[in-house]
């Protein structure tokens, strides 16, 4: 009788997921095996997973999590720590650790939607098989609609033009805006939601340029760009692209109040035609660029190994060992630990040599965000930590006083370090060979 129940309940649901197969596809973190198919599982959309382990883990230090785990709704703190060991062929196996993950719950992303819109800018390039069109090509961006910006040059960069992998550069190392806003410019949004949803990562929503207030059509507009060679001939002319594309509507709100043209609104602030992606799609994402055959072949970016290891140099480079762009020379607006939450909060200190965050961070509107893969080249340590934390006490939005220093950075600090002591700790059966993940930055500390 139960075999009859559970075989109609798998019949209906699969008849449900046939009627419903244009919503986008929505993907699981890949999880201990080493060729970790992923897979679409039916969960309630209130659903909130809470490892065990990490509930009382957390416990442990209640100088540090007790007001986190008696607030963690409030405080919509989610994180996802994934655990590696390696085979005997080096293969990483994964496990997972979930602590208030809800994909559901909305959280601003702020600029961690840059991390992989600098992955698909990379594929693009790729895919248009231009001859002379690499990263390096000078890189025009005009302008032809309302709300558009021209560039000619960039005098940050060696030759003093600018390039996607300038671009992608500044993104990575201290989370530059309109470096991200020329990326969006070059894709349009329609091509970087649907290379997402094509993905498995349905639930993400790129709309908008960052850091600029500009409507809903100007961000469906974007900017004619032009690509030339070191002669300055036309690589590649590509025209002014309108979005037309449209996605699932959404009923997104945070807050209790917010402040706009100066006046208090009490009511949450609408975020439904802001950019979305869930913590645990970013985190997947991660892992697809550090280990690509721990996930589907579906799921991999087109992208080269030489693409691959520009990106993790970059994430990995602190601003303080850059030439181009000369954030070295400035090393009180660019520290170190510059955009690195976790394990360093907003410490200003040099940091050990023997460690490397590749990680991509964003702060906005209260919510402080960074997912990360952190190496110990010394201890032979290596772990995923990702994690959202909301720091706004008093509710209200753009009113430019949220509570990073008492709240979030701390808490990011903190749980950088629980989580690191914990694999210092554990045991493993092999020691990972981690020489593929030491770079030669551009400047030594």
């Amino acid at each position: 009788m139960l075999f009859k129940i559970v075989r109609g309940f798998l019949f209906v649901f699969t008849m449900v997921h046939f009627f419903a197969c244009t919503a986008p596809k929505k993907v699981q973190i890949p999880v201990e095996e080493p060729l970790a198919q992923v897979v679409t599982e039916a969960a309630p959309l209130d659903s909130t997973r809470t490892d065990y382990f990490i509930e009382e883990l957390l416990k442990k230090y209640p100088q540090y999590f007790d007001s986190i785990l008696a607030n963690r709704k409030d405080l919509n703190v989610q994180f996802i720590y994934t655990q590696v060991d390696r085979g005997a062929n080096g293969m990483p196996l994964l496990k997972n650790y979930y602590f208030n993950l809800n994909s559901a719950r909305y959280f601003y992303p702020a600029s961690t939607v840059k991390f992989p819109v600098s992955i698909l800018a990379l594929q693009r390039l790729n895919e248009l098989r231009i001859n002379g069109l690499d990263k390096n090509a000078t890189m025009i961006t005009e302008q032809a609609f309302s709300g558009q910006t021209a560039v000619y040059n960039d005098p940050t960069s060696p030759v003093g033009k600018p390039s996607l992998a300038q671009y992608i550069k500044k993104i990575l190392m201290v989370s530059d805006n309109d470096a991200f806003n020329r990326l969006y410019e070059f894709l349009g949004p329609e091509y970087i939601n649907q290379e997402l949803h094509k993905r498995g990562y349905g639930d993400a929503q790129i709309l908008h340029r960052l850091d600029i207030a500009l409507n809903r059509e100007e961000n469906r507009h974007t900017n004619p760009i032009k690509f030339l060679d070191p002669a300055n001939r036309v690589l590649l002319d590509q025209p002014m692209k309108y979005n037309q594309a449209s996605y699932l509507e959404r009923n997104d709100s945070l807050g209790a109040g917010y402040y706009t043209n100066k006046v208090l609104i009490n009511e949450p602030m609408n975020f439904s035609l802001k950019n979305r992606i869930s913590l645990e799609d970013l985190h997947t994402i991660l892992i697809s660029l550090v280990f690509p055959a721990k996930v589907s072949a579906s799921q991999r970016f087109n992208i080269t190994e030489e693409d691959r290891n520009f990106l993790l140099k970059y994430m990995s480079q602190l601003p303080t060992e850059s030439t181009f762009p000369p954030y070295s020379a400035d090393s009180v607006a660019y520290w170190p630990a510059y955009c690195k939450f976790l394990l360093f909060g907003s410490e200003k200190q040099s940091l050990p040599k023997n460690i490397r965050i590749f990680n991509k961070v964003g702060d906005a509107y209260g919510q402080l965000t960074d997912v990360a893969y952190i190496v110990d080249f010394e201890k032979k340590v290596e772990f995923f930590l990702s994690a959202t934390i909301y720091c706004n006490k008093d509710g209200i939005l753009n009113d430019d006083h949220y509570d990073y220093d008492e709240i979030g950075f701390p808490f990011m600090k903190h749980l950088g370090e629980v989580i690191y002591e914990h694999e210092v700790n554990r045991t493993k059966k092999l020691v990972p060979n981690l020489n593929g993940l030491m770079f030669t930055y551009d400047k030594v500390n």
